[in-house]
């Protein structure tokens, strides 16, 4: 569009559907020779090209004049005749040209403001056509300024690689790839910019970056919790042994219960990272769902408190699943934790379970979800919701909408973990202000529930007293071994120690030398723990094995089936659970 302070020095005809003359400014009026009434009086030309140059009839006789036409109410049309070589013909024809291209396309001044645009720039940068702002008032991200690189693309540096920028003017996130090139125009210090639409490839390089960030956290977790579960263990067990000559009427007992207590909650802060990165030791049953939540109810009452009211709805066709029972429950307390936290005024919790069947692959929340027979639990509440801008983060750890101090961002990523390493999935439908309901869909499971029978006779008593057990203890962290052996001794047994799996096949190349249980940990420098075990089990096949570790790797589950009589004990373990596992492998 023609601004308006050109059109007085311009001729100008206003005409109508019919071609009929209605007006001539002055500038028409003294160029044209006779006055014209219709507009092929103009033309001598049968057919007029708009928006190129035509011979016009005027006061020096047939002329060339390049020639406009606009679009005015009414059916109305403007037409404009400019020297052919004039600035407005020029940057008309640009405007025609760039107009034709199936790209959005636009030209900006030496200042960084947009001289002319297509229609499919306008609409992509939510400009109007008349509309001729600075490129840096629709456009942000750079990490400097647009004027320095638009100066730069001027001065020909970096016209060979384009730059994603975020609009200004959406309400939503939308990103364009711009491509800076030079005028062609001789004399014209001018950029033509070629942008697309690049919000979905953004979209997936933002996932991609996630996914990559959610791997090295778990990665990190899984080393971490290596270690720290090393030192927990070493906490929580030489507070066990101080434990043990410090009763309730001391006066430090109160103490070594405080370090008990946070070296407890250390560990499942730990634990919580292992789960959502899925790196924790799964112990997979047949569960019933429905008969799981009735044991479960009695806890999850407590937790809800009494402005809240618990509503279980039963589906009694609902099959078996096989997850960790433990685990599980996890899940179902950090779901209705969460539910309760967003009804401070009270409500009401609805979890409900249904026989779920997939027949075809569909897809939600850009996850695949196979085909098949499925156990759906919906955890329901009627609290704040959820904006939807914060849906697709509520997963992340560490994300949390509570204040600071009430949350450690990790009760739904935990969950997201357990859910996915159980080979289920996980979906949250919420509006800020009308609830939100998380449906998680646990696949069925082939195998019945089986009852388990307690016979009547009396359980089997060890052959020998436990001073005559020995034990041989193999763990790589001085601390830990330390813990256990003083552990075990107190209890009566016979402690063999050794830092390494070499170490033990060494002490075990004796013959003389009984062992009636192995306790090691699983991850060690050298030879790891089912590695050598499955070496000394060949000569030594009636020994129990107890597998310790603060974190297993994924295909210690395999290696542990193929070893009989073995379990295995997590870190961080007590005096007591150390001991007990130990007394079961005697029987």
């Amino acid at each position: 569009m023609i601004q308006s302070q050109f059109l007085d020095q311009v001729p100008s005809l206003t005409v109508d559907t019919g071609c009929k003359i209605l007006h001539m400014n002055s500038s028409a009026k003294n160029c044209l020779d006779p006055q014209p009434h219709i507009l092929q009086d103009l033309f001598p030309a049968a057919d007029v090209q708009w928006g190129a140059v035509n011979r016009v009839r005027t006061r020096r006789g047939l002329e060339p004049l390049f020639v406009m036409r606009q679009h005015l109410d009414q059916g109305h049309f403007q037409i404009l005749l400019f020297s052919p070589n004039c600035e407005i013909a020029s940057q008309y024809k640009l405007q025609t040209d760039i107009e034709a291209l199936p790209v959005p396309m636009i030209k900006l001044s030496a200042e960084g403001r947009i001289v002319c645009a297509n229609e499919i720039a306008c609409e992509l940068l939510g400009i109007r056509s008349q509309e001729h702002p600075q490129l840096s008032e629709l456009m942000e991200g750079l990490g400097r300024s647009i004027s320095d690189w638009l100066n730069d693309a001027l001065l020909g540096k970096g016209l060979k690689h384009p730059e994603f920028l975020r609009l200004t003017r959406h309400a939503s996130e939308i990103y364009v790839q711009v491509a800076l090139n030079k005028s062609s125009e001789p004399g014209d210090p001018s950029l033509i910019a070629v942008l697309s639409d690049a919000t979905k490839l953004k979209t997936l390089e933002a996932q991609f970056v996630q996914s990559q960030k959610m791997q090295a956290i778990g990665q990190l977790a899984g080393g971490v919790a290596h270690d720290f579960n090393n030192l927990l263990t070493a906490i929580s067990g030489h507070c066990d042994l101080l434990l043990l000559r410090h009763g309730p009427n001391d006066q430090s007992f109160a103490d070594l219960m405080q370090i008990k207590e946070n070296a407890s909650r250390a560990a499942t802060l730990v634990a919580q990272l292992l789960a959502f990165s899925r790196k924790q030791t799964l112990r997979p049953e047949h569960l019933n769902i429905c008969e799981m939540l009735s044991d479960f109810t009695h806890l999850l009452n407590r937790l809800v408190g009494e402005k809240v009211e618990l509503i279980l709805k039963f589906d009694p066709a609902a099959r078996t699943v096989r997850a960790d029972k433990r685990q599980l429950e996890q899940v179902l307390m950090n779901l209705v934790v969460n539910a309760r936290d967003s009804m401070p005024n009270g409500g009401k919790i609805i979890i409900s379970t249904s026989k779920t069947r997939i027949d075809a692959p569909y897809s939600r929340d850009r996850v695949a979800v196979e085909p098949g027979q499925y156990v759906s639990v919906k955890v329901a509440d009627q609290g704040c919701g959820i904006a939807v801008d914060k849906l697709q983060k509520i997963f992340e750890p560490f994300y949390t909408t509570k204040r600071t101090g009430e949350g450690t961002g990790l009760g739904l990523s935990t969950v997201y973990g357990i859910v996915k390493q159980t080979g289920g999935y996980i979906f949250v439908d919420s509006e800020a202000g009308q609830g939100t309901e998380f449906t998680v869909l646990l696949p069925t499971s082939a195998s019945p529930v089986k009852i388990k029978v307690t016979p009547d006779k009396q359980p089997i008593q060890p052959t020998r007293k436990s001073e005559e057990n020995v034990i041989l203890l193999v763990e790589d962290e001085a601390t830990v071994r330390t813990f256990a052996a003083r552990a075990l001794k107190l209890r009566g047994f016979k402690v063999v120690e050794a830092a390494s799996g070499e170490e033990a096949l060494a002490i075990l190349s004796d013959k003389e030398v009984r062992i009636d249980v192995f306790v090691t940990d699983v991850i060690m420098p050298g030879l790891d723990g089912p590695s050598w075990v499955k070496r000394a089990l060949a000569t030594r096949p009636d020994v129990g094995v107890v597998f310790v570790s603060g974190y297993a790797e994924e295909n210690f589950q395999t290696h542990q089936a193929q070893i009989p009589n073995s379990v295995f004990l997590p870190k961080p373990f007590s005096l007591e659970q150390l001991t007990t596992t130990v007394n079961q492998q005697l029987h």
